[in-house]
């Protein structure tokens, strides 16, 4: 389904030892630019996350927000160092032979010593942590791709009421083509009579004029190219993903054909209905800047 660039996700993850909390974003933009804040500690999964992100978005300026926090301790644990204490007791015996000092070396005593108790961190699997936060990504995406799609689906009626509204308009300039040339050929003939009075003017010569007009104001290429990419636009807003660059495009062509009925309109009503299919498709375009 169609998908608008424009989009929130939000998921969490929480247990007995860690608080993983994904939070995304994000508006339109003319490529995939992901930015992401997290932790130092889950910086070395960005690759995979982009990777997997790109599964889920092909287009938008998004913003990712990890936050990860440890409830357990029992990643810290105190290492004895044996050979440590025991280098630190040989001494203090060969001490106390020399200056002949009587004293128990008792174990408490010998723990003060620096070294012999150490804190170390414990490596945590990196392989578990990151199907923890890749889980938590995948929700949020997911929540985010459906925001998405239902603003999509929103654009799509909007752009497709549009899209009504200007075939409608197209009708109107054709149906007028012939009208101006009836009241062209018309006034024509009342300036002939009133420069020539009771003079006939050959019917050729009149006819004539006509012609050059009609062609001077004719529409029918552009009426018909300018349905024809209405209807092109129908379809591919009927494609699943990906269609934002064609419609862009499509919308282009479709105001060039505009531009060129109103150069051609010799005609107060074909010029506003020519000015008002182009302020359709410039609304068109606005709404198509955030289609993914």
């Amino acid at each position: 389904m169609m998908k608008s660039m424009t989009g929130f996700g939000r998921a969490e993850l929480l247990d007995e030892e860690k608080k993983i909390t994904v939070e995304m974003k994000a508006v339109n933009h003319r490529y995939l630019d992901i930015n992401m804040r997290m932790p130092k500690k889950l910086s070395v999964f960005e690759a995979s996350i982009r990777t997997l992100l790109k599964e889920y978005i092909q287009r938008g300026k998004a913003d990712l927000f990890i936050t990860y926090e440890d409830y357990t301790q029992s990643r810290v644990s105190v290492k004895y160092n044996r050979e440590i204490a025991e280098q630190y007791l040989e001494h203090l015996h060969r001490i106390s032979e020399e200056f002949r000092l009587d004293g128990e070396v008792r174990a408490i005593d010998l723990s003060r010593f620096p070294e012999v108790f150490t804190m170390e961190e414990q490596s945590q699997d990196e392989t578990e942590l990151w199907d923890s936060l890749a889980e938590t990504i995948r929700k949020a995406a997911c929540q985010f791709v459906e925001t998405r799609t239902q603003e999509g689906a929103h654009l799509k009626q909007d752009i497709l009421d549009k899209l009504h509204s200007m075939e409608e308009k197209v009708n109107q300039v054709e149906l007028r083509s012939p009208e101006i040339l009836k009241e062209y050929r018309e006034k024509l003939e009342t300036k002939v009579k009133e420069l020539l009075g009771d003079a006939q003017m050959e019917e050729n010569r009149i006819a004539a004029e006509v012609i050059l007009f009609a062609d001077k104001i004719c529409t029918d290429e552009e009426t018909v190219r300018l349905k024809s990419h209405i209807h092109r636009m129908e379809q591919v807003l009927s494609e699943d993903e990906g269609i934002g660059r064609k419609l862009d495009f499509i919308a282009q062509e479709m105001n060039r054909e505009a531009n060129t009925i109103l150069s051609k309109a010799n005609d107060l009503e074909t010029s506003n209905l020519a000015i008002d299919l182009k302020t359709e498709i410039e609304k068109i375009r606005e709404q198509i800047q955030n289609i993914e």
